[in-house]
């Protein structure tokens, strides 16, 4: 089965890539603005036309949308995230043989939710901040394109690979120099929420499942646990090796966690992450209800969070 990628060159979109190009079963072409891709197009300035001409040439039976922007200014998150995909919905229906699509998406649709209750499919998306809003948008164009199609709503994505502007990008960044210059103290952004937590991996297992399934809808790409961003941040300082204090700065108008002790240390520095900033959405509590995902793609996670975050701090060392 013949299956175009596009985003091969994101976060996702790589271990989606080394997914897909390892079963038998499918053949890739990869689609993107890079000279490594196999077709160079650029989704959020070019055309329906152009692409539905590039579908009819490749005859794809699947298209996997792994594109799209996590940080940028509105206006560039609006290109990427919902251009994007309605240049690709467009294409897709002005083909000859429309594939099927399966579309990344993300938990940041869902925005603030009830604290202590798993999100459900179901749930009345309230996205808020730019990322969220142009993901939803990008989605709904996707559910109301009368395609066959599938939106995988994936929450924290986490592993090796992890984007250097994430939170454990910083903070595995931020480990390594404190390691590297013997610092006693390491300030991080606030870790006071709670985040649903999937290795990378996983959710490229969850996209190839549907790739090959008849699912259709939104479908929740998680863990199912909730964790606190703080012990998720412990685990990956427990495996660096790092034997200081982390030292959360806390965003206006959230609960203060309780404070660190603190140790003087004469002529010590506290080594900073690299511009340290807030989480972009402030929303407390994001869980996955992850029971769609199991019962219509056959799909659990197996990777734990520890083994994720041992391959985020194993990258970084190699930086050492």
């Amino acid at each position: 089965m013949r299956v175009l990628l596009l985003g091969a060159d994101g976060f996702i979109g790589r271990r989606v890539a080394d997914r897909l190009l390892t079963d038998p079963e499918l053949q890739v072409t990869v689609l993107g603005r890079r000279d490594t891709a196999d077709i160079r197009f650029d989704l959020a300035a070019g055309s329906p036309g152009a692409l539905s001409r590039f579908l009819d040439a490749v005859m794809p039976r699947v298209i996997v949308n792994c594109a799209g922007a996590t940080h940028g200014s509105p206006r560039a998150l609006t290109r990427s995230n919902t251009v994007a995909v309605a240049t690709v919905c467009e294409a897709v229906r002005r083909s000859h043989d429309p594939a099927r699509l399966v579309h990344v998406g993300s938990a940041a649709e869902y925005g603030p939710t009830s604290i202590g209750t798993p999100i459900p499919e179901s749930a009345e998306p309230r996205p808020i901040g730019p990322y969220g809003v142009t993901k939803l948008a990008g989605s709904e164009l996707v559910l109301s394109s009368g395609l066959d199609a599938v939106v995988l709503r994936v929450f924290d994505a986490v592993g090796p690979g992890v984007p250097a502007a994430s939170l454990f990008g910083r903070l595995a960044e931020g480990l390594r120099r404190a390691v590297e210059r013997g610092e006693p103290q390491l300030r991080t952004a606030d870790l006071s929420a709670f985040r649903d937590f999937v290795d990378v991996r996983d959710v490229a297992r969850a996209v190839q499942s549907a790739a090959v399934s008849a699912a259709t809808g939104v479908i929740n790409i998680g863990s199912g646990a909730a964790v606190r961003v703080r012990d998720a941040a412990q685990a990956l300082v427990r495996v660096s090796g790092f034997e200081g204090r982390l030292l959360e700065e806390n965003r206006p108008g959230l609960p203060l966690p309780a404070p660190a002790p603190t140790v003087d240390v004469p002529g010590g520095h506290e080594p900073r992450l690299p511009e340290p900033r807030p989480l972009a959405e402030p929303v407390l509590w994001r869980q996955a209800d992850v029971r769609t995902a199991r019962d219509r793609l056959g799909w659990r996670p197996r990777v734990p969070l520890e083994e994720s975050l041992s391959d985020v701090w194993t990258e970084a060392a190699c930086r050492i």
